[in-house]
């Protein structure tokens, strides 16, 4: 591992790049260099305060052979700890500033709860994610599947253009008629092209929300999520509901929750969630009125356990898949289950419109199981080899939550013509591949397109 010592030449950079700097040892990087899930030991963390800054750190990385990870939030699942590298830190880019219109400039080190709270005061929303630690960076690049992902799709479909300083230290900016390709790349493709430095979004008129969960017995879970399927296959796109089913933890007994976002008129909530409320096995509701800003959570870091996870797609949550689903999750004690509902704005863009394209799918699926801190690698692999059995009845992968990392990781999130294209951009932005600690695409081979101008 390189060390700040064994780094050349970082006072010059620190004046150069108008940055601070920290190296292994200092108080400040002892405290930012854990992410979510792990400990990074990172050469240098770096904190520039403009896009210049972070356009000379990404020189100086280049220069000197440093590989790059970029933070925002820090949340990433994968934990692209970047031993011996350049963190890029955007904490002090967090600018959120409203036009007109609705049109938000958001810098690329902002979190989505201040950025909620900032949006809520002039009526304003996006549809982020659940955290409010998480940032926007990471997040909108990889997807972005939040509370209102059924009226208004992912993150990244709110995005009208993006700031980048890309692999040679050049800024530009990204739009639909301006680096098209770039931009087209960003809408899914992680961080695989540069530094997104500020994002520009579309923001949407959102009020008081009603958010909460109703909690049901476990008895028959194949048959509620069922029950809920089809609820939710007849309900207004206003209704957002998450199935969450816990195995018991501690003093608590498992349980089954739905969880509900509504984000149309608030008086018609009773009426909207009455079928929810019918389906068998309710045994306690928590439902109320409250502002968007304030459905976003915090939730507790796991730890001293690991965590094995599978997440894909499924195009139509059938009575096979539910089935299989089920049966799936019966043969990992301790495991959660999570199933968002997705149907809705979400399939109504095209797939080769963005680099996301898993836009047939009804909902997501997501299962994690919490092992022993020392758990042997053949239980870890047991693990994955039962939850293997759902690939029959499901499709690709969530990449932003994803805790695994490679080539055959990244083929999984990203079908092969949509793979294809990205490597293609790849090698125009970044034939180097020196945007590399991510769910990388490889550079494709052959002539540049050209794109200096």
């Amino acid at each position: 591992m390189a060390d700040g010592a064994a780094v050349p030449g970082t006072s010059e950079l620190s004046s150069r790049a108008g940055a601070e700097v920290l190296r292994p040892g200092d108080d400040e990087y002892e405290r930012l260099r854990p992410d979510y899930m792990v400990a990074g030991e990172p050469a240098l963390i770096v904190r520039p305060s403009s896009p210049e800054g972070v356009a000379e750190t990404v020189r100086y990385a280049a220069e000197h052979g440093l590989p790059i990870s970029v933070r925002s939030g820090g949340h990433g699942a994968a934990a692209f700890a970047n031993p011996g590298g350049v963190v890029i830190d955007l904490a002090r880019l967090r600018d959120v500033a409203v036009g007109e219109a609705g049109l938000v400039r958001i810098g690329g080190g902002a979190t989505w709860g201040e950025i909620a709270a900032a949006l809520g005061r002039h009526g304003l929303a996006l549809s982020s994610g659940d955290t409010r630690s998480v940032g926007v960076g990471g997040l909108t690049l990889g997807g972005g599947i939040g509370w209102m992902v059924r009226q208004y799709g992912l993150a990244l479909d709110s995005l009208v253009g993006a700031q980048v300083v890309l692999a040679d230290g050049r800024i530009v900016r990204a739009t639909a008629s301006d680096h098209a390709d770039l931009f087209w790349a960003l809408r899914g493709g992680g961080g695989n092209f540069g530094v997104v430095t500020e994002f520009t979004f579309q923001a949407h008129p959102v009020g008081e929300v009603v958010f909460g969960a109703l909690t049901f017995g476990v008895d028959d879970l194949p048959g509620l999520l069922r029950g809920w399927r089809d609820v939710m296959r007849g309900a207004p796109e206003e209704l957002n509901t998450t199935v969450l089913a816990m195995p018991p933890f501690g003093d608590q007994p498992p349980g089954v929750q739905i969880l509900v976002c509504w984000t149309g008129d608030p008086e018609q909530a009773d009426e909207v969630v009455a079928p929810l409320r019918a389906l068998p096995g309710l045994r306690d509701e928590q439902l109320a009125r409250t502002a968007y800003a304030d459905v976003l959570e915090e939730p507790e870091k796991p730890e001293g356990v690991t965590i094995v996870d599978y997440n894909s797609f499924a195009a139509d949550f059938d009575d096979r898949t539910i089935d299989a689903l089920a049966a799936a999750r019966e043969q990992v004690d301790a495991s959660v289950l999570m199933i968002r509902y997705l149907r809705g704005a979400l399939n109504r863009v095209p797939a080769s419109e963005t680099a996301f394209a898993h836009r047939d799918s009804e909902v997501l699926l997501i299962l994690a199981a919490f092992l022993p801190v020392d758990a042997a690698p053949e239980d870890v692999a047991t693990v994955r080899r039962r939850w293997s059995a759902l690939d029959e009845y499901t499709r690709g992968m969530y990449s932003n939550f994803s805790m695994l990392a490679g080539e055959e990781t990244t083929a999984r999130i990203y079908p092969p013509d949509t793979l294809a294209r990205l490597r293609e951009v790849k090698r125009d932005y970044d034939p180097g591949n020196l945007f590399a600690r991510n769910h990388n695409v490889r550079p494709a081979e052959g002539v540049l397109a050209g794109v200096g101008a």
